[in-house]
């Protein structure tokens, strides 16, 4: 008896796999541009870490300054001046080197990677601040042409027990930031 074994080729065709490859970059192409707005999506959320940093930091400093007001307050390391008036950190406006400056940033964790940004009119690198504001502006963005969208401002309370106003910009949104 001869018995011949008949040999079985199995796989794909080559119709099969061109669908395959076609399918994979229908799926590619639709997901690309989800993954491309990253960057921006991180730079909002890092915005508002920051402002919830120094939300928390006015907040602590107020406290501290209710228990012993003075002009200063040393929180983190950091020497934070204070409004007499309304008992939150302050801030000068038209000096982004100030002491007053800085300490806040240092205090907030914020040193190094934000920058302040002095009130004044916008350039084509630097957001409108308004009168009696400051900018707060990630280093990686100041000067810029995101910096024109990518901010926040912090307007310290004038008035007895008078909370700052940390607010990010209307323009600060994912597609702005990228």
């Amino acid at each position: 008896m001869n018995k011949s074994i008949k040999s079985v080729q199995g796989g794909f065709t080559l119709i099969e796999l061109i669908v395959v490859i076609v399918i994979l970059g229908i799926l590619a192409a639709t997901a690309l541009p989800r993954f491309t707005n990253l960057s921006g999506e991180a730079r909002v959320a890092s915005l508002n870490a920051a402002r919830g940093a120094l939300n928390a930091t006015a907040a602590m400093t107020h406290g501290r300054h209710l228990l012993t007001p003075t002009a200063t307050q040393n929180v983190e390391g950091a020497t934070v001046t204070m409004n007499a008036a309304s008992g939150y950190p302050d801030v000068v406006t038209t000096n982004v080197n100030a002491a007053a400056n800085t300490g806040l940033l240092q205090a907030a964790g914020l040193a190094g990677d934000y920058v302040i940004i002095a009130e004044g009119t916008a350039t084509a690198t630097r957001p409108l601040i308004p009168t009696g504001s400051v900018g707060i502006v990630a280093s990686a963005v100041a000067n810029t042409a995101l910096a024109v969208n990518c901010f926040m401002t912090y307007t310290p309370g004038r008035a007895a027990n008078t909370a700052p106003v940390v607010a990010l910009a209307a323009t600060a949104t994912a597609d702005n930031c990228q």
